[in-house]
């Protein structure tokens, strides 16, 4: 894999991870529509790397939310151990308890369905779909629920929502947040839940796949590229949906669906 080949996808993870718009989905079309996937050293480089630019990602949700973070597991560890009940130790549990459902369905759906999915067709189809999908969810809903008043049951549910996130093309941003929505979660407030809530599913896939890795600059470019460009993604979209909608994000995947439809008819 060439330098840049790894920034521009570095840059691609960083932007679609953490915006609706499904990072799979591009870090899979991206290489097809370029014909790097014709490259058996790109290929080779490539196993693994999709995962290592999510803990890119990762990094940047965890030095963003640092203080949130650390906030979330003091009062996780003070409502066990001293049994003092805060807003910060109830969405720790809540996060534990929703991360646990569907990371096991994904994982076991993932590993059977995998080739299958990534399928360009499948991949422009789900993205269409999860865009519409995205785009009636957000402008029916009600905006009632802030962050630090959502319930056991929107956290668990939007946790298991999860698990569709194993098809390219739907995104877990993407899902999570639109579940959010139809259970009248405010917009930032769901995009925030959605950040906190993919770091332990994603931590877990680096830890799982590190045997895969293929360490190289190459390598560590992409996951800094992942990183910057994830801090800079994160600080936009929290900023934009205090007044912003997801309306934007449904008609980009809707589009960029049309064009991948568009290439496979006529055989790219």
């Amino acid at each position: 894999m060439e330098i840049y080949q790894s920034i521009i996808l570095g840059i691609i993870q960083g932007l679609t991870e953490l915006l609706p718009i499904s990072s799979s989905a591009h870090l899979a079309i991206i290489p097809w529509l370029f014909g790097w996937i014709n490259n058996p050293d790109f290929v080779y480089a490539f196993s693994g790397f999709d995962v290592a630019l999510h803990f890119g990602t990762l990094l940047a949700i965890g030095i963003y939310f640092f203080k949130d973070w650390l906030n979330l597991i003091k009062g996780g560890f003070n409502q066990v151990v001293k049994k003092q009940k805060t807003t910060e130790g109830r969405m720790f549990w809540y996060i534990v308890l929703a991360t646990i459902p569907g990371g096991i369905i994904g994982f076991i759906l993932d590993k059977f369905l995998e080739d299958t999915l990534t399928k360009p067709i499948i991949i422009g189809i789900a993205i269409i779909v999860m865009g519409i999908i995205l785009y009636i969810a957000d402008e029916k809903s009600k905006s009632v629920t802030d962050y630090k008043d959502m319930t056991l049951k929107q956290t668990f549910l939007i946790g298991l929502s999860q698990a569709l996130a194993f098809i390219p093309g739907v995104s877990r941003s993407g899902i999570t947040m639109t579940t959010g929505r139809l259970m009248g979660v405010k917009r930032e407030a769901a995009a925030k839940y959605s950040f906190m809530l993919s770091a332990p599913i994603v931590l877990a896939a680096t830890i799982f796949k590190i045997k895969d890795f293929v360490f190289s600059i190459p390598f560590f470019v992409g996951i800094f590229a992942s990183f910057i460009v994830g801090i800079f993604v994160i600080k936009f979209l929290l900023n934009y949906l205090k007044k912003g909608s997801f309306k934007w994000f449904a008609v980009y995947r809707v589009i960029f669906g049309i064009i991948i439809l568009t290439f496979v008819a006529i055989g790219w």
